[in-house]
């Protein structure tokens, strides 16, 4: 092929790229065209979609406006209202105050003017009434013959004549009054000097002998600066004597059952030979159950020997411990089953029911097992008691009527009587009579322990001195003087004793720790 037929076909070639390239010209114009048509269709729907939606969104903001505008206004109208109403009623107030403040200004300034009108006329009465006074003396001065100074002067020497009567009648009042107490104050002395001859008696009730195997003893019961007496009287309520009795202490108490406690407590400290605070507290507790099983086989003693039998056990327990109880000197338990044996003898001689009568006799005391517990006669208290553990009608009947508190409703109940009367008044029955002393030491002993903070109380030296021990946690140091001095005052106002009684407070505190 020539170099024409090459340019020939190049030329063909350019000439057909040219004209395709004008053809997909054309064409993407016409396709582009379309769109644009489209685009421009969709364009104007969208804006006018976007008109209405406008619209429409427009009314209805324009409507919730318009809600809310009148919501408000409603809102604030009725606030308005109400602020109004509120106005009124206070306008309406205090127009009332003001009518009633103008009413009181009336009152008082009609007041002031009543007033000064009587003022006015009580000056008028008073002047009215010093010149009839005036008119008065010079009638009087006119018919007596004395001036004013001459009548003052008589009616002062008869009121002091008049006075001195009445002087010399108080004068004598008050004499008699001194006799009368002076009359009091010697049966006091004479009951003194009785209660001191009976001095013998007195510590064969109250005091227990305990003998040591050697004067060297009575040191290691002190202790060390007096911890172990204070310790073991601390515990028991009891009173240690430690004089120049050889080989000897003496155990004082009012309470049988407290000195028996001690009494056994160091006879075991002494036949151990081990005595410091620990021990002793140990020693004390065994000794008070010990006595707790003694009560207890007594009490089961007296009904073995009466036969007297099925009592509550309870019963027993409370029968035991009229061992430790004494009435004018008389052991009560052995007094009880005294009762019982007569009552029995003379029930059996009349043919009454001889058990029951033995069980009424030797139940009759039952109060006095508990009478320094609890408040109330030992009759009734007994009562109490039988009711209490199901005793027989006539059983109580008796109890209640051995004294003639009520009327005895059998045989057997005026049999416990003269039972009871017969064994008190056979020769040698009874002592001197020491209850009354030691309900003063329980009374004593009440008091003292009635006060906040009081732990235990302890009447001791005859009721000459009562022991207090306070919760440390409690009574301060400082407060003790306090304590002391207002328990004194107490003592004072409602106990009634001879000479004078020792207050003696005691705070102690201590720390128990086992090394193991």
């Amino acid at each position: 092929m020539g170099p024409l037929e090459i340019a020939l076909t190049v030329l063909a070639l350019v000439v057909g790229i040219g004209i395709g390239v004008g053809i997909g010209i054309a064409i993407r114009k016409r396709v582009a065209e379309r769109e644009i048509g489209s685009a421009e269709q969709e364009a104007t729907r969208l804006i006018n979609e976007a008109i209405r939606s406008g619209e429409s969104r427009k009314k209805e903001m324009l409507l919730e406006a318009k809600d809310e505008i009148h919501k408000s206004r409603t809102e604030h109208d009725k606030e308005v209202k109400e602020r109004r109403a509120e106005l009124s009623k206070q306008e309406r107030r205090l127009q009332q105050k003001e009518e009633s403040l103008d009413k009181k200004t009336d009152a008082f300034e009609r007041k002031e003017e009543e007033l000064a009108r009587r003022m006015s006329e009580v000056a008028e009465a008073q002047a009215q009434a010093e010149e009839v006074k005036k008119q008065h003396i010079a009638t009087l001065e006119k018919i007596s013959g004395l001036t004013q100074e001459q009548a003052k002067q008589f009616l002062l020497e008869s009121v002091e004549e008049e006075v001195r009567h009445d002087t010399a009648m108080k004068i004598k009042e008050i004499e008699q009054e001194l006799k009368d107490q002076a009359d009091e104050k010697a049966r006091e002395i004479l009951s003194i000097a009785i209660q001191r001859c009976a001095a013998d008696h007195a510590a064969e009730a109250t005091v227990s002998v305990v003998p040591l195997p050697n004067d060297e003893m009575k040191g290691r019961i002190i202790g060390r600066e007096g911890r172990n007496i204070r310790t073991l009287e601390t515990i028991t309520g009891v009173d240690l004597i430690i004089d120049d009795t050889p080989e000897a202490i003496t155990v004082s108490s009012f309470d049988p059952v407290r000195r028996e406690v001690a009494r056994m407590a160091l006879e075991k400290l002494i036949g151990d030979g081990r005595i410091h605070p620990t021990r002793i507290e140990d020693m004390v507790e065994k000794a008070r159950k010990e006595v707790d099983r003694t009560i207890r086989e007594e009490g089961e003693r007296a009904c073995y020997e009466t036969g007297v039998h099925g009592l509550n056990p309870e019963l027993i327990k409370i029968l035991g411990r009229q061992k430790y109880r004494t009435s004018y000197g008389q052991n009560v338990l052995n007094h009880s089953i005294e009762v019982a044996h007569i009552a029995g003898l003379m029930a059996s001689e009349l043919g009454v029911d001889v058990a029951m009568a033995k069980r009424a006799g030797l139940l009759h005391d039952l109060g006095k097992s508990i009478d320094h517990e609890v408040e109330g006669s030992h009759v009734q208290l007994g009562a109490d008691l039988a009711r209490k553990y199901k005793e027989n009608p006539i059983v109580v009947n008796a109890v209640e009527a051995h004294h003639g508190d009520v009327e005895p409703k059998s045989v057997i109940a005026v049999l416990v009587q003269a039972a009871d009367a017969v064994s008190a008044a056979r020769p040698g029955a009874r002592r001197e009579n020491v209850e009354n002393y030691i309900r003063r030491l329980q009374k004593l002993e009440e008091l003292t322990g009635s006060y906040p903070g009081v732990e235990k109380a302890y009447a001791i030296q005859a009721g000459r001195e009562v022991r207090i021990m306070v919760k440390p946690e409690e009574v301060l140091e400082d407060n003790m003087i306090l304590l002391a001095r207002d328990i004194a005052k107490k003592i004072e106002a409602e106990l009634e004793y001879p000479g004078q009684i020792k207050i003696n407070v005691i705070r102690e505190t201590k720390a128990v720790e086992y090394a193991k």
